[in-house]
């Protein structure tokens, strides 16, 4: 018997587990699928939201990689974050390729009803940005600091959109806006918008600025009524985004199957980052009506780092979306759910400093993401903290999240 073939269906949890940190020699992958590993839900519904970083989902559903470990994902197509929340709060889905925020919003009950809920891996990195409109920018508007000076000279109500109240896309708005000295609960309305609608309620006038995940802002470049004032990996360089997110409930009671799940996505992101040929074929992928509903160009060029700001300027980055880079997107580091949690203190969604630590400890599943990262032999960072510099010059890393949300001179 080699190991590379091993199919013993009575190969103890604990043995894979041990094979998966090296202590035996390699086993197949496979192995998850077989015995006591065996997931316990084979069929697992994950919902989505028409956005470009669905994508590892979605091909991981398309390429197979799912089958792999013994399950099958259902991609769900969902029309808003509130209705992804609701969904996975009722059970109705299993998970969600969800806002890193919302979850966070949902296991304190300050983004709908209270929930214990689990972040099991990031799925991405970078890739959102701010737009405004082009009225905006025919006023001289064209990124924060002369937004800043057009709303001071020219007195009205300006009002922004984000995807919802404590996810990424607000945080990034009000963390930009602030950067300027706009405060984005005195200085402006913020309403609540739904990625695929943003350009549409643009197009009408309902906002002079959004915050959404691609293809949303480079649509808006297109349709001629919408510039790129800023990314969101320029606020944030290499910034959580989406998570793979579900109940604590659903963990306790499937962690084969979360696992499974994992690596399925693992292995897609992976696929994703390989190739231009690769990420073009993705492009074509979730173009489909299925999935983003928009066309091929308004998404492989982003995904490549080839940008323009529709006034002219293009410029290649080497820090757009990434689903893989080898790894280092996909920990769910401690220190990145720590960080919303700073920023809802802030902007007064949460009255009181929370267990900052002891909270991302509960939500973010670091050990079920070793095992099944040390499976595919993909490396783990050393510590489940990390430490990074904001737009605004300010370092975050985690050590003293209270005196950190405590610090910035524009807050609620």
């Amino acid at each position: 018997m080699t190991h590379s073939t091993n199919r013993n269906p009575l190969m103890s949890r604990r043995t894979v587990i041990k094979a998966a940190a090296g202590l035996v020699p390699a086993l197949h992958a496979s192995a998850y699928a077989q015995g006591s590993d065996k997931p316990e839900k084979e069929e697992v519904r994950i919902g989505f939201i028409p956005l470009t970083d669905c994508a590892s989902v979605v091909m991981a559903a398309v390429l197979g990689f799912d089958k792999k470990y013994g399950v099958k994902i259902v991609p769900t197509k969902e029309a808003s974050w509130a209705g992804v929340r609701d969904k996975l709060v009722n059970g109705e889905l299993d998970m969600a390729h969800v806002l890193y925020g919302l979850v966070y919003g949902v296991h304190l009950g300050v983004g709908g009803p209270k929930k214990d809920m689990a972040v099991l891996m990031t799925l991405n990195n970078n890739g959102q940005a701010i737009s405004l409109s082009k009225k905006l920018a025919d006023k001289g508007a064209v990124d924060a600091a002369s937004l800043a000076r057009l709303m001071a000279s020219e007195k009205r109500e300006y009002t922004f959109a984000q995807t919802f109240p404590t996810g990424t896309h607000a945080m990034w708005l009000y963390y930009w806006l602030a950067s300027a000295g706009i405060n984005p609960m005195k200085d402006a309305k913020v309403i609540t918008v739904p990625p695929p609608q943003m350009v549409a309620n643009m197009r009408v006038g309902n906002m002079d600025g959004f915050c959404v995940g691609e293809p949303w802002n480079h649509r808006a470049i297109i349709d001629g009524i919408g510039i790129t004032a800023v990314t969101t990996q320029d606020v944030w360089k290499d910034h959580p985004e989406k998570v793979l997110g579900t109940t604590a409930e659903f963990v306790k009671k499937h962690p084969n199957t979360a696992r499974a799940v994992m690596m399925a996505i693992l292995e897609a992101g992976r696929w994703i980052d390989a190739s231009l040929q690769n990420k073009n074929k993705m492009a074509e992928t979730i173009a489909d009506k299925a999935y983003v509903n928009t066309s091929v160009d308004a998404i492989n060029q982003r995904i490549l780092g080839r940008y323009q700001n529709g006034l002219g300027k293009t410029w290649d980055d080497p820090n757009h979306m990434k689903f893989f880079a080898d790894g280092a997107v996909n920990f769910p580091y401690l220190s990145d759910g720590m960080w919303f949690l700073t920023q809802h203190k802030r902007w007064g969604l949460l009255k009181e400093h929370p267990d900052y630590l002891g909270v991302a400890r509960q939500v973010n599943q670091i050990e079920l993401y070793k095992q099944a990262a040390s499976a595919l032999k993909i490396a783990v960072p050393a510590s489940p903290m990390r430490s990074s510099k904001l737009i605004d010059g300010v370092v975050w890393d985690g050590k003293d999240p209270a005196r950190y949300a405590d610090g910035f001179k524009v807050k609620a």
